[in-house]
């Protein structure tokens, strides 16, 4: 596979898409998860250990049942190794509170009658997990990146314990000069979180690749809605007309970070525009 570069510094960028385009659900994540809540699994605690073991793994089946049902959606298959991780993320991230944001420092906003139109953002050098994939549809490929990265989140790595979760996640596409194809090599990362930044675990997949992503400055413009290939090419165009001087940006490479369920009808997202070095 053609791992491709995912650096800030123009190796990847990423998209997404507004309403007009297609209703197609982007990548399965943490919020997926959120909408089933625990008036879906079984009570556990009433009875003896059997009994409560027994509960425990009836429960992991319906939560894998619920993943594979979700992501028959993407056109997606989820293995059953999938399981375990689905169930770490599950128990470790009740409520946003237990996620760490991506650090950066707001340098300008631009407004217009009183619409946020973009920002100007500085994101400090760090680690990243990033893995590239490339499969028929950018949907498979940001579902099967990122279950990937989850199963190195929660255990396959060499702490062999889990290691939080940080938003956005971010997808990494990259296009051609006239923006109106998306290529097939899609790039999944998370960034890690603070405590593993200055050692982070190395991955059990070695597909997973850590990379110290420079400080980088970001032109970044929020939307609602799936992404998909049609509308991350929308969300691309509707940003360069934005901006004052596109020129001083990467022109084949964008970034889109994801915070809500991209199934959702008012997903959050924004696009990334990465400033030229």
């Amino acid at each position: 596979m053609d791992r491709g570069g995912c650096q800030m510094s123009g190796g990847g960028g990423g998209g997404g898409g507004d309403r007009s385009g297609p209703e197609q659900p982007g990548m399965i994540t943490l919020e997926d998860l959120e909408s089933f809540s625990e008036d879906h699994l079984s009570d556990s605690g009433n009875g003896s250990l059997e009994e409560e073991a027994e509960t425990m793994e009836e429960d992991d089946d319906r939560l894998l049942q619920y993943w594979q049902d979700v992501a028959r959606g993407h056109q997606v298959e989820v293995s059953h190794d999938m399981a375990e991780p689905i169930q770490q993320l599950t128990s470790n991230n009740q409520g946003r509170s237990h996620r760490e944001q991506v650090p950066f420092t707001l340098l300008a906003r631009k407004d217009k009658c009183g619409e946020l139109l973009y920002e100007k953002r500085q994101y400090e050098k760090g680690h990243w997990a990033c893995i590239t994939m490339r499969e028929e549809t950018y949907e498979q490929s940001i579902c099967y990146g990122f279950m990937r990265l989850m199963k190195y989140i929660c255990q396959q790595n060499s702490f062999g314990d889990y290691l939080g979760m940080t938003l956005p996640i971010v997808t990494v596409v990259r296009t051609d000069e006239n923006h109106s194809v998306v290529s097939s090599d899609v790039t999944v990362a998370y960034f890690l979180p603070a405590e593993h930044q200055a050692q982070p675990p190395l991955p059990t997949d070695s597909e997973i690749l850590i990379e110290i992503w420079p400080t980088t400055t970001v032109y970044t413009r929020a939307f609602t809605g799936p992404t998909n290939e049609v509308t991350i090419i929308n969300q691309i165009n509707a940003l360069a007309e934005l901006l004052d001087s596109p020129g001083v940006c990467v022109n084949n490479s964008f970034i889109v970070a994801g915070y809500t369920n991209p199934a959702h009808s008012n997903r959050q997202n924004e696009i990334w525009f990465l400033e030229r070095p």
